[in-house]
């Protein structure tokens, strides 16, 4: 009898003893799977011309744009990774592409609501803005001249801080008017929109 009481005294004490262990183990398998999830990011790919999209209402009309933004990452832009006289996607990859809820009007031409990409023609003086039908494409590679809808110049502006990923903005300025506004490095351009 002494001897089945000290083998399950001894068999109680092992499995307590054995349950902090078990939860130690536990929690060190957590840790450790927490350490590997906070440096998957290290290892991982940075996208280094990610996907973006930005939005707002000028009036009654909802702006949506959908681009992809690359880093200046040291490089020259302007007549270097951009060249001039060519017509730029204007982001990387896929083509910018320009949603409009309602009509709108841009240097008094009617633009119907829809899709539209947008490139520009980037020079030192002047940039042409440019809304085309065919927001499918990959870089300009597809670019037709006939799909345009409008083509504006405008001046870019210089900007005072330097501005590292190339960012769209669409600024309402009124219920009647706003612009899209496109910076990158040290330049910004503003596409005009009046709503109808």
């Amino acid at each position: 009898m002494k001897l089945y009481q000290a083998l399950t005294l001894i068999g109680f004490l092992a499995l307590t003893s054995c349950q902090p262990n078990q939860q130690s183990n536990e929690n060190n398998d957590t840790t450790h799977q927490h350490q590997a999830s906070e440096a998957t990011p290290d290892n991982s790919k940075k996208v280094l011309s990610p996907r973006l999209q930005t939005m707002a209402n000028i009036g009654d009309v909802h702006v949506h744009i959908d681009y992809s933004s690359p880093g200046k990452r040291g490089r020259t832009i302007w007549n270097g990774l951009v060249a001039y006289g060519q017509v730029w996607v204007t982001g990387a990859h896929k083509a910018t592409s320009i949603e409009f809820s309602e009509d709108v009007a841009i240097q008094g031409k009617t633009i119907p609501k829809g899709k539209y990409a947008f490139f520009t023609i980037p020079d030192a003086s002047t940039w042409t803005l440019i809304i085309n039908k065919n927001h499918e494409q990959h870089l300009a590679d597809d670019y037709d001249a006939q799909q345009d809808v409008v083509r504006v110049d405008v001046t870019p502006e210089k900007l005072e801080e330097t501005v590292e990923s190339l960012t769209y903005k669409v600024i309402p300025q009124s219920d009647k008017q706003g612009f899209i506004s496109v910076a990158w490095d040290d330049l910004e351009v503003r596409l005009p929109i009046e709503v109808q």
